[in-house]
């Protein structure tokens, strides 16, 4: 039997609506104690000889590291007459480059360097915007992983950063106010205890003047009685002030317009059933892309003169609208078709024009478009092509030209990718996307890899993933399933996997996995999971729910205590897609499928690799920590072989930032334990 890290149990117990929930690591929630960096080192020197000892572990840190390191590049965007763009060619972390035009980029000058800003590659740049008249660069700084940043101003002509530094912001972006130095930014008060656990208290909506003292920024906008609230002014307009709040991750907003400089304010939308995401002004007409009553998105338009709003583009009959970019003349349009991306010209009052030929079974990873501008850039990816450039002319609804700049360094791996669907347990049908490396003919199962995430209306898309394309370089198949909480069909499709209705979610995964073992795609043998975040949580509960299904489970930076998450740093946001522990109810659908609740001694679980970050701020690291020991303990109690690992990075958080060697690591040793566990055989 394997001898785990002893965990000390206590007796915390809390009596939660009428029921007696234990919480014996209670104690693990304290990131600063000297127990839990005690567990930390025990958990990783138990971890590091298993993982050291897979026999693929070396050969995927190799694969790994040759896709991470190379080279990417971003999508231009241009601002006062130069070009910017973020591109890497193998460093930790990226660089920011400005040029006089889009051709010019290979050699354009180096703005903003983030590996200059530490030794070890750990400190990041979490958020870039450039004045309007490219002037200025305010970016936000962050360290270790941590969603805290501090923001700092930048001469784009001398490359020099100015006085100003604004620490303990978070989420938004700055954006720059009319005269073009000033900007706001959404602020919180230094944290009082531990910034990396603490529930987030009121923030505020601020504006900075750059080169005044910090100390004399405005407020613009607060609710301190309602903290669990955000704001966030969007889209930048010289006449118009557009501000939007909301109450959640996944939850509607509200939008509001004022005259720069005047007191009225003009609510366009009140409460927050819907999502409108403001995307643009043209002669005092506000544009945004909504679901109220189009469960596939329209494009809406405001006359700011009146409030009055009509539909410019309707709900299209199979396609969802994501969103929309004003143009010179006219509008582009992106769309999700059956979870791969279009783009669509359109002219203002709705008229479809030309399509953009941006490739088949895509998803687009960036889009940069101004109402001043007949150049549209667009960045696209696939899961067997590491990034294509989109340099887009256009005049309204009609496609001028096309062309793409090449990318440099080597191909992604050679695949083929196709569709399959399953049917979930209420009938629905349930897409997603099979990976089969070059040469794969289907005629035999094969070690199989299912990433999957369900929620917070996120889709999963055709997009490249170093982890995923090394795991198919390797000669595995990869299956990407849509699944029900995200947002690949729209508002209905997201819903249909929120709150009571999560455990949907989880049934629609199962179904996918017993359609790939029913037409012989994979076997259980042979059939890994993995996901992050959100798909942590899937993992945990598909770990929990039906161990006899995988082969291996590897849930990364997972939300795992659903009867606690709220009460961590921006967990109450989760709330909108979760809900609210504190309501009986909805504590009742959380309480019937909390992975870490969830946790039974008799069941043999199967080979499970827990990974977090002792930085991470937004799903506090307590999660694995209590997960991966419960599970260890119950285990151990069954007399299961199967081993439970933790692995914890002590310099990482929810992965946004994070060095390209400690990632290679990290994805070297999932795609190894998976490879181990499901029969693939990696060639070194």
């Amino acid at each position: 039997m394997r001898a785990y890290p002893a965990v000390r149990r206590d007796q915390t117990v809390d009596e939660l609506h009428g029921r007696t929930i234990a919480d014996p690591y209670r104690w693990l929630e304290d990131a600063d104690s000297p127990e839990t960096a005690a567990f930390v080192a025990a958990q990783n020197a138990f971890a590091e000889p298993i993982l050291a000892a897979l026999p693929a572990r070396d050969a995927f840190r190799e694969r790994v590291t040759a896709l991470l390191t190379a080279p990417t590049r971003g999508c231009p965007f241009e601002r006062g007459g130069r070009v910017f763009a973020w591109r890497n060619d193998g460093q930790n972390q990226d660089v920011l480059v400005v040029a006089d035009s889009v051709d010019e980029l290979e050699g354009g000058r180096v703005l903003l360097d983030a590996n200059a800003l530490s030794a070890d590659g750990t400190v990041s740049v979490t958020a870039a915007s450039v004045s309007p008249d490219g002037q200025l660069l305010a970016y936000g700084v962050a360290d270790g992983g941590s969603d805290w940043r501090t923001l700092r101003v930048r001469d784009v002509v001398t490359g020099a950063d100015l006085a100003d530094e604004i620490p303990w912001t978070k989420w938004n972006s700055p954006v720059w106010l009319p005269g073009e130095r000033s900007f706001t930014y959404w602020a919180y008060d230094a944290p009082a205890g531990n910034g990396l656990t603490d529930e987030m208290g009121a923030g505020r909506l601020m504006a900075h003047v750059v080169g005044e003292p910090v100390e004399d920024d405005a407020v613009v906008w607060t609710r301190p009685e309602e903290p669990r609230m955000f704001a966030r002014h969007w889209p930048r307009d010289e006449r118009w002030f557009v501000l939007s709040t909301d109450t959640g991750s996944s939850s509607g907003n509200d939008l509001a317009v004022a005259r720069h400089g005047g007191d009225d304010r003009l609510r366009l939308v009140d409460g927050h059933e819907h999502e409108w995401d403001a995307v643009g002004i043209r002669d005092d007409v506000l544009f945004a892309v909504t679901d109220e009553g189009a469960a596939r998105y329209r494009l809406a338009a405001f006359d700011l003169a009146t409030g009055a709003q009509r539909t410019v583009v309707p709900e299209h009959e199979t396609d969802v609208l994501l969103g929309a970019s004003l143009t010179a003349g006219g509008l582009v349009l992106e769309y999700s078709h059956d979870a791969s991306h279009r783009l669509q010209l359109a002219t203002d009052d709705g008229a479809l024009g030309d399509a953009v030929p941006i490739g088949e079974g895509v998803s687009l990873t960036g889009l940069s478009a101004r109402a001043s501008s007949t150049t549209v850039h667009a960045t696209t990816s696939s899961f067997v092509d590491r990034g294509t450039r989109h340099v887009v002319e256009v005049d309204g609804a009609r496609l001028v030209s096309h062309r793409t700049l090449p990318t440099p360094g080597p191909a992604a791996p050679e695949a083929t990718t196709t569709r399959i669907r399953a049917t979930s347990s209420d009938d629905a049908e349930v897409p997603a996307f099979v990976v089969r490396p070059d040469g794969d003919d289907g005629t035999e199962p094969r070690p199989t890899l299912v990433w999957a995430y369900g929620g917070f209306n996120i889709p999963m898309n055709p997009g490249f993933r170093a982890v995923l394309a090394a795991w198919v370089d390797a000669g595995g198949v990869l299956v990407v399933p849509n699944l029900r909480g995200g947002g690949e069909f729209g508002s209905d499709w997201h819903k249909q996997g929120t709150k009571e209705r999560k455990q949907q979610v989880f049934d629609d995964l199962y179904a996918v996995a017993e359609h790939l073992v029913a037409t012989g795609v994979t076997t259980p043998e042979r059939l890994v999971l993995h996901g992050r975040s959100n798909g942590g949580l899937l993992a945990g509960a598909a770990l929990t729910q039906r161990p006899e299904l995988w082969a291996a489970v590897l849930p990364g930076v997972g939300v795992l205590d659903m009867l606690r998450f709220h009460r961590f740093t921006i967990g109450w946001a989760w709330t909108s897609d979760y809900g609210d522990p504190d309501d009986a109810e909805e504590f009742a659908a959380l309480a019937a499928y909390s992975p870490l609740h969830a946790i039974r001694e008799g069941v043999a679980y199967p080979p499970t690799l827990v990974t977090t970050g002792d930085h991470d701020d937004r799903v506090v690291p307590a999660h694995s920590f209590k997960f991966a020991a419960e599970l260890q303990r119950a285990q151990a109690a069954s007399g299961a072989e199967a081993p439970i690992v933790l692995s914890i990075d002590t310099r990482a958080g929810h992965g946004m930032g994070k060095p390209k060697d400690a990632a290679a690591l990290e994805f070297a040793d999932q795609l190894a334990f998976a490879a181990h566990h499901a029969g693939l055989e990696v060639a070194g």
